[in-house]
């Protein structure tokens, strides 16, 4: 019975090492070195049918699923209740070979296992081969599916082929995969913002859930080679890829006064809200020009406005329409009479002689008076009676348009005459002369055109510059061309008249002419900054100016604004302020605007009198700093700011901007307090930032702007060299040899740098030179889109078309949306005014959709 119990035994455990065995190495083939065959190598399994095959480069077996999904891949023979844990980390599905023999080839050490049990030595030897092989076997698998899942060791070639090549082939596939990546990706997320902006224009999505979405978006960079063509009468001067950036006319653009600059006065901002929700609600109504609206009192808002400013002046003087309007004879006589005694009052008058004889004696000549001497009005009349009208006209350049008509409106009046006969002006798309014209006003631009059409501007017997120290763009052009024409011309006089500044600077520059000074009658002028820095110069301005006119001793007040906007705003805010303090009050003080695009008639209104116990309160830009004196000033407001023109390159064009005002231009407009007594200065700002945030002068014009304009009126004028041309104050070489660059490239200038037919027709146009080009261009029959690229010209004319106030940034954005044309910017501003005047250019609609309705007006007016 032992002997049964232990055979049974026995047999027990054979069975069991039957079963616990590897399988028999017949069912494998064992590479002992690589193959050189290129073909796959097929492994086949046991009883299982092949459902997939897995390809690695030119290798592939078949794998059958065994007890997971139809993704879940395993090798032949692995149990079934193989945990996850057990197989590969990399989902081969593989059992760990932690245990086993290692491979002599791997050359790392494991433990080794027993020898399977049973049989005697031969026998055992056998299997253990047999197990072997199998590990073997199934070590290559693991090496190969699993990536050295399961071996850390990196000795052996799992490759069978040839290596080198496949490494080359999948080099390049692995390249052009990327690369064609790359782009699908950048076409995908073009897709992909496509339909944004349809969902966000249709009112699906919202812009700050698509600002979620974008935020996701992987930046590509993207490598543009660019040809950068270089003209051939430059290719030798200059390094043009190296272009010097623009002198911008602020001290530091990191200080307080310019970033207040930057970003703009608090109060404007909310009037600006206000003003749009009112005239929104009466736009809306749709009643102008209907009889209920008559009875209702809506009107258009032009009128509104208009009506408002007149109201103002009629205000400050109730009888001085109806005596203008009335023209009584006896009423001209003695404001003639009048106008004589004040003449004879004015410094000037009392050098007259000295300065006449000054003048025989020197063909070039410069004057020197602070401003309210008269030297502007009295001059050219001291001129016409010395008899140098009997051979030519007296021209008098003016800086600004608002100085010629008001100085030349004076002197008519002075003159005896009426305007336009002999005393007349011109300025751009007006001209007020007559051939009986004798003394002529006019801007530096005017007369720089005049020169295009008449080099040697043989119509005049003296041209009078005057205030030079303006230093604009045209003035020091003209500097440069008036002094080749005294040259030319003997019998020719020319006269630079200049506030005090660069007097020794003109001098120097056409040879050390003489310098006449007319002693100003001026009075000690108190000054008063701030004692903190002020946040908001328009609310500040109308707090100064209330607290003067409740509090203050007589006398006019002179507020210095930036612009047509911070000017309306002033004069709103301060009656609505002086109406919370008492109509009676508010009844005594008469705010008057003036900028240049208020009517003529308005702007004369400045200079009248008010009458006893009222208060005449003028809010004006820099054009009172010099060009304009007006009596009975007594107090001065200082903003602190001014608008330049400056290149702005992100439109590639000239922009008006607010910028700090230079120490020279805060002192002339303290000057304007002490003209008829002792006043007050009150500077919006420290006493350290006067010093230490503001330039000490202007930084010139030239120094600023695009030079394109100024290179191609040149190259009209038969200057070969633009380099040799004698300016006052040079600009950037690099920024001169630039605009040559631009004008060559638009077809203006040849190839030799001389002026093309294209250019001598763009010069006869206002504006920028590719602007010009546009225009030209659109005129052609192969086009014939004039009326289109008119639209686009005139919006690019303009600094903003859209606003975005901040608290409704988002709907802005949306709005905007809207007007968006997938093939052209231009298109889409295009789109903006056609839509825009298709609905009547009401400013509810402007309102509506977030334009900016005074910028769409400006073009609307620009078109014709």
């Amino acid at each position: 019975r032992d002997r049964g119990r232990d055979g049974d035994r026995d047999a027990g455990q054979e069975r069991d090492r039957e079963r616990m065995a590897p399988p028999p190495a017949r069912q494998y083939r064992r590479y002992a070195e690589p193959s050189p065959a290129t073909t796959p190598v097929h492994i086949p399994t046991r009883d299982v049918a092949p459902r997939e095959s897995l390809a690695y480069g030119k290798e592939s077996f078949t794998t059958r699923d065994v007890n997971r999904g139809p993704k879940a891949w395993e090798l032949p023979n692995t149990p079934r209740s193989t945990p996850s844990s057990v197989r590969g980390s990399e989902g081969s599905g593989l059992v760990s070979t932690s245990g086993r023999t290692p491979l002599s080839s791997r050359g790392t050490a494991r433990r080794s296992p027993s020898p399977p049990p049973g049989g005697d030595g031969k026998m055992r030897r056998q299997r253990y081969k047999e197990w072997e092989d199998e590990a073997d076997a199934r070590a290559w698998y693991d090496a190969d599916e699993g990536g050295m899942a399961m071996d850390n060791s990196a000795t052996d070639d799992k490759f069978i082929g040839d290596k080198a090549g496949f490494e080359e082939k999948e080099k390049k596939l692995k390249t052009s995969a990327q690369s064609l990546s790359a782009r699908q990706r950048r076409m995908n997320e073009d897709n992909k913002m496509w339909e944004e902006r349809q969902l966000i224009g249709s009112g699906i999505a919202h812009v700050h859930e698509a600002n979620m979405d974008l935020e996701t978006v992987e930046d590509i960079k993207v490598h543009i080679i660019v040809h950068r063509p270089t003209a051939p009468f430059l290719a030798d001067r200059v390094d043009l890829a190296r272009e010097k950036d623009l002198e911008l006319p602020v001290k530091d653009p990191t200080n307080d006064m310019a970033k207040l600059a930057r970003g703009g006065s608090e109060l404007l901002k909310r009037m600006r809200t206000m003003r749009d929700r009112e005239k929104g609600v009466k736009d809306k109504l749709k009643l102008a020009g209907t009889q209920l609206g008559d009875i209702m009192g809506v009107k258009e808002d032009e009128q509104d406005d208009e009506k408002l400013i007149r109201e103002q002046v009629e205000r400050a003087n109730p009888d001085a329409m109806a005596a203008a309007e009335a023209a009584d004879v006896a009423a001209a006589k003695a404001l003639y009479d009048k106008i004589q005694i004040q003449r004879e009052t004015l410094p000037v008058f009392q050098c007259k002689e000295e300065l006449l004889k000054q003048i025989r004696f020197n063909q070039v000549i410069v004057i020197v008076g602070e401003t309210g001497c008269g030297k502007t009005t009295q001059l050219t009349q001291y001129l016409h009676g010395d008899g140098y009208t009997r051979t030519g006209k007296i021209g008098c350049t003016q800086p600004r348009r608002v100085a010629a008509m008001s100085v030349a409106k004076r002197v008519s009046e002075e003159f005896g005459c009426e305007l336009g006969d002999e005393v007349g002006y011109s300025i751009r798309f007006e001209d007020v002369t007559s051939e009986k014209t004798l003394i002529k006003y006019m801007t530096d631009g005017v007369l720089l055109r005049e020169s295009l059409k008449e080099p040697d501007l043989d119509q005049y017997r003296v041209i009078v510059m005057d205030e030079a120290h303006e230093r604009s763009l045209n003035t020091d052009v003209l500097f440069g061309i008036l002094k080749k024409v005294v040259a030319r011309r003997r019998d020719l006089k020319l006269i630079v008249t200049s506030a005090t500044m660069d007097a020794e600077k003109f001098s120097a520059f056409f040879g050390s002419i003489p310098i006449f000074y007319i002693r100003g009658r001026t009075f000690p002028v108190e000054l008063r900054y701030t004692k903190t820095p002020v946040n908001d110069y328009v609310d500040a301005a109308v707090k100064q100016a209330a607290a003067i006119h409740v509090g203050g001793s007589p006398g006019d007040i002179l507020i210095f604004m930036t612009g047509q906007e911070d000017i309306e705003t002033t004069c709103y805010a301060l009656n609505q302020r002086m109406l919370e303090v008492g109509k009676e009050i508010a009844d005594t003080l008469h705010v008057l605007p003036i900028y240049s695009l208020m009517p003529s008639e308005l702007q004369a209104k400045i200079f009248d009198r008010t009458k006893e116990g009222h208060r005449k309160c003028i809010v004006a830009t820099n054009i009172a700093e010099t060009s304009l004196t007006v009596d009975g000033i007594y107090y001065v407001i200082d903003c602190g700011f001014a608008k330049l023109k400056v290149y702005n390159p992100r439109i590639g064009m000239d922009a008006l901007q607010v910028y700090p005002e230079s120490q020279a231009a805060a002192n002339q407009r303290k000057g304007r307090a002490g003209r008829t007594g002792p006043g007050t200065c009150f500077r919006l700002f420290t006493e350290h930032q006067y010093r230490n945030e503001l330039l000490e002068n202007t930084v010139p014009e030239m120094q600023r702007t695009n030079l394109g304009n100024v290179v191609l009126l040149l190259k009209s004028l038969g200057v070969g060299d633009v380099q040799e041309f004698e300016f006052m104050d040079p600009p950037p070489r690099e920024n001169l040899l630039q605009s040559m660059l631009q004008l060559w490239m638009l077809g203006a200038l040849d190839d030799d740098g001389a002026m093309t037919s294209l250019g001598r027709k763009m010069i006869e146009f206002p504006l920028d030179p590719p602007l010009s080009k546009m225009l030209i261009t659109s005129a052609r029959p192969e086009y014939s889109c004039s009326e289109e690229i008119l639209t686009i010209v005139s919006m690019l004319s303009i600094p903003q078309v859209f606003v975005r106030p901040k608290e409704r940034a988002a709907d802005a954005d949306v709005a905007r949306e809207k007007f968006f044309v997938a093939e052209s910017d231009h298109l889409s501003l295009l789109n903006v005014y056609l839509q825009w005047r298709g609905d009547g250019g009401a400013a509810a609609w402007s309102k509506a959709h977030f334009v900016n309705h005074k910028g769409m007006k400006r073009v609307a007016g620009n078109r014709g």
